[in-house]
């Protein structure tokens, strides 16, 4: 299944997505957590519906992980492999293909100073295990990708910071995926990617914007071209109070936009995580960034990575209004993609100010506006 509208080739709603129970800081989860399996369900409907045509995970969000364990996918008999059989065979028959799988370094605590930068040599080691049977779920379901998230990886206080080994670290781990693809033939994987974060769970996060992402990949991994960035816009580098029309030109420039994580974000707040178009601010930008990468001639993979709002959290209809959720969000796509069509080449406007506003009035469907009494 192909999507195939403007510069969007499929639309990826992830089980994290769908299956986020809304908690945050200040109170726990309004909503009940659900399985994978029924997750997948779901995923199924919105695929019938056609409004998915593929999906992603972290390895949590499929299977628990015993740490004592690491390597219970590979037993046909256990609990892991089951349920890894049972969603494979939901998605498949619903045509669902599979983007990118994420190995989760943040959600147990083992982990939280830090996954593949744990100053814990063995923590380490944990960490590039948890790494290996999330590439083998992956190959399993299919997955195109490999996806670093940065997740614990940073720091609160320089002072105790080993800033002359973490890079080396991070490269070590990163490293050890491609090596480990190899070495287990997984040709499932087209590439991988690295999702930066300025900051959020920890203080400051190693790779903080695109931007440092691109220079780590080029600068210090054994294989660059098979690495590239899956920015999360607006979010991430909103947070940052950077441009996302900026952020995917630059990355396409460099070669390494391999798909988009999309949402809306407040700048400069903490990670809102509002579905695409929801909230006060970003409705140009995102348009405009669809433009931007429509003109750029940039193909690809649009792929959700929020929640919906903590007050739509129905608990009389805790899968309706995931489903809604999924709607909206498809919803949202098609509107700024609607919108970005409209925007044509500018001619030579008497000032930038009026290119812009020329620009508005194409993405409004404005032919003229009353500018006197």
């Amino acid at each position: 299944m192909e999507f195939n509208q403007y510069c969007v080739t499929r639309r990826s709603m992830p089980f994290w997505c769908v299956g986020n129970p809304l908690s945050d800081p200040f109170g726990g989860s309004v909503l009940d957590k659900i399985s994978s399996i029924e997750v997948a369900k779901i995923l199924a409907w919105a695929a019938g519906e056609g409004l998915i045509e593929a999906t992603s995970a972290h390895d949590d969000d499929l299977v628990p992980w015993d740490p004592a364990n690491p390597d219970d996918d590979l037993d046909p008999n256990s609990e892991t492999s089951k349920i890894l059989r049972e969603i494979k065979s939901i998605l498949d028959g619903a045509g669902i293909k599979f983007n990118t799988m994420t190995c989760s370094l943040h959600g147990n605590k083992i982990f939280r100073d830090g996954g593949l930068c744990n100053p814990d040599p063995e923590l380490r080691k944990l960490a590039a295990k948890k790494v290996e049977r999330t590439l083998r779920i992956g190959a399993y379901l299919g997955a195109d990708y490999y996806t670093y998230w940065v997740a614990r990886d940073g720091f609160e206080v320089p002072a105790i910071t080993k800033w002359d080994e973490v890079y080396t670290w991070l490269a070590d781990g990163l490293n050890h995926v491609t090596d480990y693809i190899e070495e287990k033939g997984l040709t499932n994987y087209k590439g991988a990617t690295v999702e930066p974060k300025p900051n959020e769970p920890r203080g400051q996060m190693f790779l903080p914007t695109s931007g440092h992402a691109v220079g780590f990949i080029c600068g210090k991994l054994k294989k660059p071209d098979f690495w590239g960035v899956n920015p999360e816009l607006l979010q991430h580098e909103s947070m940052a109070l950077l441009n996302s029309v900026m952020t995917v030109s630059y990355l396409c420039s460099m070669n390494k936009l391999k798909f988009l994580h999309f949402g809306c974000q407040i700048k400069a707040q903490f990670d809102n995580d509002f579905p695409p178009l929801i909230g006060p601010e970003g409705l140009k930008e995102t348009v405009f960034m669809f433009n931007a990468l429509q003109q750029i001639g940039w193909k690809g993979i649009v792929e959700f990575d929020c929640h919906m709002l903590r007050a739509e959290g129905d608990l009389k209809d805790q899968i309706g209004c995931r489903k809604e959720f999924i709607k909206n969000c498809i919803r949202a796509l098609s509107i700024a993609i609607t919108l970005a069509a409209r925007i044509k080449p500018a001619g030579k406007p008497t000032s930038q100010s009026a290119g812009d506003l020329d620009s508005i009035m194409q993405m409004c469907g404005l032919d003229s506006v009353q500018v006197k009494r």
